[in-house]
């Protein structure tokens, strides 16, 4: 099922070579990897959020109810597996000036595994202390720039210096896109107490 993320942990290098050798459709990553990986954040969020409560460093927990937690739960998740897809197409749009010209399927799986560091930071909000949940996911977005770093050669076959200039931009578009998860993530769970 998620049998990589282990490797993508410990020895990240060989384990997306191994990876791109598996050749695996974007239905497969996502079934396989995606859907599983992309849960945790959403989970850990429905539980924090519900048995503790968010804490903003004041001492104060904003607990949100059951029902509430559920519709942004469900919201969030989706909004997740879209955010997964639109990257697997900034790397395909931005890969297709190279000459190997990576398919959009190689890009989304590569991005479904890029990912997976943003997604296990996902288990402190189990305990949603707003700096602690900040300061994981800077660390999940390092890792996740450095996974995509050393994976542009192996996946889309573009070269190691040209590569450093890539993951750039990528990472850099890749920022926006998780500010404005983050920043929904943050209304959703953070005001939707508010809303319902």
């Amino acid at each position: 099922m998620v049998n990589h993320v282990w490797g993508l942990l410990a020895h990240p290098g060989p384990e997306l070579k191994q990876i791109q050798s598996e050749r695996e459709t974007v239905s497969h990553v996502y079934f396989h990897h995606v859907l599983v990986m992309a849960a945790i954040p959403v989970i850990c969020s429905f539980i924090g959020t519900t048995q503790v409560g968010w804490n903003f460093g004041d001492g104060n927990y904003l607990p949100i109810s059951l029902l509430t937690a559920a519709w942004i739960a469900v919201v969030f998740y989706l909004v997740m597996l879209a955010a997964v897809a639109v990257m697997g197409r900034v790397i395909y749009t931005l890969a297709r000036r190279y000459d190997s010209r990576p398919d959009v399927k190689t890009c989304i799986v590569f991005a479904g595994y890029v990912a997976t560091p943003m997604f296990l930071s996902g288990f402190v909000a189990l305990y949603p202390l707003v700096w602690l949940c900040l300061f994981v996911g800077v660390i999940g977005l390092f890792y996740s720039g450095y996974l995509l770093y050393l994976g542009i050669p192996n996946f889309l076959g573009i070269d190691r210096r040209e590569g450093f200039l890539f993951s750039g931009s990528t990472l850099a578009i890749g920022v926006l896109v998780l500010e404005l998860v983050l920043a929904l993530a943050v209304f959703m769970w953070g005001y939707g107490i508010r809303l319902f």
